[in-house]
């Protein structure tokens, strides 16, 4: 049986994505229970070049929406990167989760051999095969920005493990 292209991909944003507002979830009650400043994880980062929490939720939510659309066919939504509270970012997760769950699993088909084209904040192009996309650049890019929200907390002092990072599987 083959894997389909939705099943490599919406269900894994699915859960992940899940996971990370839990995760932030986690914070917010850390910071309210020793009166921390939520700035403090919001705007926390683990060397000064790289971007702050906010950011990585934002661009966890950015590759899951992108990478779906993308692949089903659909125009990417823009969302502005306006966040500023953990309840800003739970509604930014929120709209990802529900765009990316409506997307119909059909639409999907072959997109394994879909010519996908990335201007990645660069003026070169660069042109890759659905599936190429997905395993190679997609996936990768997401988890890459999950795991780093999940460091920045962990490293502030949240109490969440492996098994919060996985979510509900």
């Amino acid at each position: 049986m083959t894997l389909s292209m939705h099943a490599a991909s919406v269900p894994v944003f699915r859960q992940m994505l899940g996971s990370l507002a839990e995760l932030l979830r986690k914070a917010q009650a850390h910071a309210t229970a020793r009166n921390i400043e939520p700035a403090a994880f919001l705007q926390a980062r683990l060397y000064p070049d790289m971007f702050p929490l906010l950011r990585q939720v934002q661009i966890a939510c950015d590759f899951a929406k992108g990478v779906s659309a993308r692949l089903a066919g659909v125009d990417v939504p823009s969302f502005e990167d306006t966040e500023q509270s953990f309840d800003e970012l739970q509604a930014r997760i929120a709209r990802t989760l529900e765009f990316i769950e409506g997307l119909d699993a059909g639409a999907f088909d072959g997109s394994d051999a879909r010519e996908i084209v990335l201007r990645p904040g660069t003026p070169k192009e660069r042109r890759l095969g659905g599936q190429a996309y997905l395993l190679q650049y997609g996936l990768p890019q997401f988890f890459f920005h999950v795991t780093t929200a999940y460091a920045l907390l962990r490293h502030g002092g949240v109490e969440i493990g492996k098994k919060d990072f996985m979510g509900a599987y």
